[in-house]
């Protein structure tokens, strides 16, 4: 019989966010105003701190997709990734257990894939001039 593997606890996760991005950045914003169960860094992806703290990681595929890194060397991408940053949050860690479940997972990707699509769609269009209605984050 193996012995089971460890499994470090999360006492920390880093946030991947495009910082050129006008949902990223309103989200980034949100999950700090948030009470987090577990501390959240928030750091633009591909950026020097991103790359010296995450020197094995692919930064370019970061830019793609939400990318959330644990302190003990997990690397969360796409849903699990916005399931993390939930999971953190006091408010939102039931919501991430039932995000998690097979009853929820669907819910979590079609968010994901949803804001995925709005991104891209806003990509060419008035969120490079700034104007892209999303709220002001200076709250």
């Amino acid at each position: 019989m193996k012995p089971a593997k460890s499994v470090k606890p999360v006492k920390r996760l880093t946030v991947l966010y495009d910082a050129q991005c006008p949902l990223c950045v309103h989200l980034r914003h949100w999950l700090l105003r948030q009470a987090q169960l577990v501390p959240l860094d928030l750091v633009p992806t591909a950026s020097e701190e991103a790359r010296r703290r995450f020197p094995g990681l692919d930064h370019g595929a970061t830019l793609e997709e939400i990318t959330v890194v644990g302190d003990g060397g997990q690397v969360y991408r796409s849903t699990e990734a916005w399931i993390v940053c939930l999971w953190a949050l006091a408010e939102y860690r039931p919501k991430a257990h039932w995000l998690a479940s097979p009853a929820g997972r669907p819910v979590a990707r079609m968010t994901v894939l949803a804001a995925a699509k709005w991104r891209a769609s806003t990509a060419d269009s008035a969120c490079e001039t700034g104007r892209c209605g999303l709220p002001d984050n200076s709250r």
